[in-house]
């Protein structure tokens, strides 16, 4: 059977071991090459495709929940429920659309495509607390239809604290959820995937999924306990004497510390192992939670992705698969970063620099290879990433945290009481600030500038070209002796300007001016260049405009806000949420800074609405944040 004849799961179910190679290798190819078209996730798909394959053949979704962390690695999971036509359009504007499956589709999970998704699920640890929730509410008699719940979760996602949290309820509350930890070696190595004493280890992974030896095992249990006086010493003793061997045998034995059932390690391109596996789970699952531990090769199958060890392509852009997916990159906000703070760390060495399991696409590959001692990644773990800042702050260094902009929020809590609470030197540079794309609303970077700009004392900056973020981050480290600074910039290539063009500090620029105090734009970070654009559009009919980059967030520079108040047209542009952003802020202080006679003020920004996944410049000109649309808008309230 081919790949264009398998529409649903149960497709799956009539195949041979030999076919179900054959598949895999041929959904392989299609993976590689729908993604050279569009680009997407590769790695991580291209080493899920057996345990895929063997989920849906034991497991019987949607009535059985199979929920995935994080959801990058879903891709295989949508083309064997039946969304493979959508791959031509696989992260594209019309990607989402009720369960309607000709049209194109989210990069990750998504209710609104398919039954068989249960979570959109891009931000990573979270899975286990959603099958958590789900088994007390199918417990509860509130969805007796669901048999199973299967959580699939990533060794990277393993390093997230909430995953813990998790395991711990699961344990404690003994929820019949079955856990498939995916482990790739990349991130989770250290703990997991130690196979020292693999026949040994093997074996007793055969024992323990046989029920024959699980019946024997409680029936030993239960005669120990029950022998008279001497009943529960013997019992305490057997106990301690199966901790030993899992000690000793099983590194991660902390699965059970918690009252979750490990089996593993198992080969997770083995067919016939997986189903074994998960069909011994499915049996045991009255017992309470159960770990699986399947070890996959990220890549799978395909030589530029097995070897990508730095995360180059997990997120690869369209490429030649002849090839694979080129290294290189435009020069962008992010480039400029990686090699500023390289230039600052030799000559400052209390500048260290942390990440959360991002370090090539946050810019830090670099300074990880010159100062590996003054590199730290922790893991999918952003609140301890921005605690441990403080504490490395508090004993005198000068931590810079390099961030996507969505996952600071992950962080909310340690970002404002302790870092700002004690007036912190830390730096955080948050990168994909704004309208990121084609990942779609979970990844969009719209609530920084925000929910920072309220943080007492946080200094909110944002660059609005290359050679802003090096003059922004030398001046962050010295203003971070007053406390937090923010640095965020979107993803993508930036303008450059002349040493001439670029500011320094707390200050704004005023790029150009209009000399009838008619109209004042406002831009801020990468909607300068837009603003500029949109200024040469009206120039073109006869309005004159005056254009600032506002550059400094918070605190908004005092000098630009009554220039603007002395204009009958302001306008403020952001690529932030509009509601409570920096330009209702403008808003405000222009009102008070004039007399009588207030400017027509109009603040344009991102409206309050999840966003789906689309190219930057198309959601942005559709939401009237090109320049087009910034124009139009001037010469509207022009015209009034």
């Amino acid at each position: 059977m081919a790949l264009a004849d398998i529409r649903q799961p149960s497709d799956l179910r009539p195949l041979t071991l030999p076919q179900l190679d054959a598949l895999a290798a041929e959904i392989r190819e299609f993976v590689v090459s729908a993604v050279s078209e569009t680009g997407g996730h590769l790695g991580s798909n291209l080493g899920a495709v057996e345990l895929t394959l063997a989920l849906h053949r034991v497991f019987d979704s949607p009535r059985d929940a199979i929920l995935w962390d994080t959801g990058h690695q879903a891709y295989i999971h949508k083309i064997v429920t039946g969304r493979r036509a959508g791959f031509n359009k696989l992260r594209q504007a019309d990607g989402i659309s009720k369960l309607r499956q000709a049209d194109g589709i989210s990069g990750y999970p998504s209710r609104e495509e398919s039954i068989h998704d249960f979570i959109e699920n891009s931000h990573a640890s979270t899975v286990l607390s959603y099958a958590y929730g789900l088994a007390v509410a199918r417990d509860a008699g509130q969805s007796v239809d669901r048999r199973h719940i299967v959580a699939v979760i990533g060794d990277g996602s393993m390093t997230g604290g909430m995953a813990y949290e998790a395991l711990n309820n699961l344990g404690h509350s003994g929820k019949r959820v079955i856990i498939v930890l995916n482990d790739n070696g990349r991130s989770y190595a250290p703990t997991v995937s130690n196979l020292s004493q693999g026949a040994l280890s093997n074996k007793l992974t055969d024992i323990r999924l046989n029920p024959v030896y699980v019946r024997r095992q409680r029936k030993i249990e239960k005669w120990l306990k029950d022998l008279p006086v001497i009943g529960p010493q013997a019992e305490r003793g057997m106990e301690a004497f199966k901790a030993g061997v899992r000690e000793f045998l099983q590194p991660p034995a902390f699965f059970e510390a918690l009252g979750v059932r490990y089996i593993g390690p198992i080969d997770g391109h083995d067919m016939e192992a997986l189903e074994h596996a998960f069909t011994a789970a499915q049996q045991r699952s009255e017992e309470g939670p159960i770990a699986i531990h399947v070890i996959t090769q990220k890549g799978r199958g395909y030589s530029p992705a097995e070897d990508d060890d730095e995360k180059h392509l997990h997120d690869a852009p369209k490429f030649n698969p002849a090839t694979g997916p080129s290294k290189s990159v435009p020069t962008g906000y992010t480039e400029a970063f990686a090699d500023t703070i390289v230039h600052l760390a030799k000559n400052d060495p209390r500048i260290v620099a942390i990440t959360a399991a991002m370090p090539g696409p946050t810019g830090l590959i670099q300074f990880q290879e010159q100062f590996p001692e003054r590199f730290f990644d922790v893991g999918i773990a952003e609140q301890h990433a921005v605690t441990a800042a403080a504490g490395m702050a508090m004993g005198g260094l000068r931590p810079v945290v390099a961030l996507y902009s969505t996952f600071l929020n992950r962080a909310w809590d340690q970002v404002v009481y302790d870092v700002a609470l004690h007036r912190l030197p830390v730096v955080f540079c948050l990168d994909r600030a704004g309208i990121t794309g084609d990942d779609g609303p979970s990844h969009h970077g719209i609530y920084d500038m925000a929910l920072l700009s309220k943080v007492p004392g946080m200094r909110v900056l944002a660059p609005s070209s290359t050679q802003e973020v090096e003059q922004m981050l030398k001046d962050a480290i010295v203003l971070a002796n007053e406390g937090p600074v923010v640095i965020r910039y979107p993803k993508g290539v930036a303008r450059t300007v002349d040493a001439a063009d670029v500011g320094s500090g707390l200050t704004a620029r005023k790029l150009l001016t209009d000399e009838s105090n008619t109209v004042c734009i406002l831009a801020i970070g990468k909607m300068v260049g837009a603003s500029l654009d949109a200024a040469a559009l009206l120039a073109a009919k006869g309005i004159m405009a005056t254009v600032w980059d506002v550059r400094s967030c918070a605190p908004l520079d005092q000098l630009m806000i009554d220039n603007a108040a002395s204009h009958r047209v302001v306008v403020s542009v952001e690529d932030g949420i509009r509601e409570g952003g920096i330009g209702m802020t403008i808003e405000d202080l222009v009102s008070h800074a004039t007399g009588a006679q207030r400017p027509n003020i109009e603040v344009l920004g991102i409206p309050k609405q999840f966003i789906p996944q689309a190219k930057p410049d198309a959601i942005l000109s559709r939401l009237g944040l090109n320049a087009e649309g910034i124009a139009a808008t001037v010469q509207r309230l022009v015209n009034q």
